[in-house]
């Protein structure tokens, strides 16, 4: 059989996270807002009203520009309308940016198995407003326009991902890239990011561009990875069976998990791109590239590698740690605090630490456990204050309280209870009540030690040294 490979290449729309839209005042975030509550004669497009653009919404696609390493910001861009008809569209036009857009060029590294680095292009970076929304009911449609002019920024990529893993990862990363520059929640359930895939076969080792077909309407990532697969699937069989691939425009339907034809795709033609004529074209000086330039952060695939090289962590543990800004500046602050080595940090952070984020769907900058806290609780256990159960316990009790753990160890009296005699006493009592498990360990099944030491814990309350009541027991068990 032929082998063959895919040819994927992504259009993501981002919303950015400005307060108001990208032409009026207007709330940018009507997320779960009743309809049509966030709109005026701007947004929806009534007669003699003029457009005005929002600073901010410039800003933020600069920073993604510079985030994505793109060739050239255009020190002068232009705002076009893009001509269709749809009821979501009030204007009968979308005001884009077409041949002259905000940036060209650039790549995101997309790491893949076995440390890969996918460089993923980008064609063109370009701000827009959003389209409403319709919503169908049965035998009607309707039609709300809260997200009309909600400030977008469209990438469109090269034809340089493979697979349906890689497009999947390529947007994970994008996703993280948002987060961390603070311009988007890239959240998809909310239509904060989303996907239209550009998709074509060929025969693995021939460098052509075949036909390709469109998939719209996806609103997550493994939705996405699926039906990316499911249409590569389809055009080998088609290709298989002798016919040709047709440019369509698919829906997924999530459900189902298939592929349904909408209509034959676009050109750019059929759009009659024009210039806008009621907006100043964007100018951007060099001395504002430069500022956007310098403000930028640390991005993440370059933090992760200095927290391997500088801290000595597995690349699993770097990973994990720089998912989020937060996280990791939470990392380095604790770290900074704590002198017993930085892969401690990450087992608490990683293990027990992250429990709670999730659990209670916070960032790292939102907890109660302070940097200087968490510091405070893994110095107490490594210094034998304190047991692992008890840290345990104590890191659920700060979160709840915002108490700092070692006055909460002092006040309750929760140290460590490392005394043999003490340790001796109980121990001995455990021992005269369970003689029949006494008998056990005599007769050479030694592993029962591992029960001792739990009813000990459990006696003390979880404050016993587990490796001082090991010993204890060890010694009477071994006495006649």
């Amino acid at each position: 059989m032929t082998d063959y490979e895919a040819v994927i290449g992504l259009e993501t729309h981002i919303q950015l996270n400005t307060y108001s839209k990208i032409f009026c005042s207007c709330k940018a975030d009507s997320w779960g807002d009743p309809p049509n509550t966030n709109i005026c004669p701007v947004c929806t497009g009534l007669p003699g009203v003029l457009p005005v653009l929002n600073r901010a919404v410039v800003e933020k696609a600069l920073r993604l520009a510079a985030a994505m390493n793109v060739d050239r910001v255009q020190g002068t861009s232009y705002f076009a309308r893009k001509n269709y008809f749809y009821p979501d569209l009030p204007k009968g036009y979308q005001i884009s940016q077409y041949d002259e857009p905000l940036a060209v060029g650039g790549f995101l590294d997309v790491p893949l198995q076995e440390e890969e680095i996918r460089k993923v292009t980008i064609t063109k970076l370009h701000v827009e407003e959003d389209a409403g929304k319709t919503v169908r009911g049965e035998g009607e449609r309707l039609i709300d326009f809260n997200r009309c002019g909600v400030p977008l920024v469209e990438m469109v990529t090269g034809p340089d991902l493979r697979t349906a893993d890689e497009a999947a990862e390529y947007l994970i990363r994008l996703r993280q890239l948002l987060r961390w520059l603070g311009i988007s929640e890239g959240d998809m359930e909310k239509g904060q990011l989303r996907c239209d895939a550009n998709i074509s076969i060929r025969e693995r080792g021939v460098d052509v561009l075949n036909p390709k077909t469109e998939i719209k309407n996806v609103n997550s990532i493994e939705n996405l990875r699926n039906a990316i697969q499911a249409e590569i699937d389809r055009q080998i069989r088609e290709v298989e069976a002798g016919r040709t691939i047709e440019t369509w425009t698919l829906d997924w339907d999530e459900d189902s998990e298939t592929l349904r034809k909408m209509r034959v795709k676009e050109t750019e033609a059929d759009y009659r791109y024009f210039r806008e004529p009621d907006l100043l074209p964007i100018h951007i000086s060099d001395e504002w590239k430069r500022e956007v330039v310098e403000a930028l952060p640390e991005l993440p695939l370059a933090r992760r590698t200095r927290f391997v090289e500088e801290y000595g962590l597995p690349i699993y543990d770097a990973e994990i740690l720089t998912e989020e800004r937060s996280l990791a500046d939470y990392f380095e602050q604790t770290v900074q605090i704590y002198s017993g080595g930085p892969k401690h940090i990450s087992n608490w952070l990683m293990n027990d630490v992250l429990r709670i984020i999730r659990s209670e769907g916070l960032t790292a900058g939102e907890l109660r456990i302070k940097p200087e806290y968490l510091a405070g609780l893994v110095r107490m256990v490594q210094d034998q204050v304190i047991t692992n159960s008890t840290a345990k316990e104590l890191l659920d009790r700060v979160q709840e309280s915002g108490k700092d753990p070692e006055k909460i160890v002092e006040q309750e009296n929760l140290a460590q209870v490392s005394d043999e005699v003490e340790l001796r006493d109980t121990a001995a009592e455990i021992l005269a009540a369970n003689p029949e498990q006494v008998e056990t360990y005599r007769g050479g099944k030694t592993a029962v030690i591992g029960w001792f030491v739990g009813q000990v814990m459990k006696e003390t309350q979880g404050k016993a040294n587990p490796h001082v009541v090991k010993q204890v027991l060890e010694s009477l068990l071994g006495e006649e």
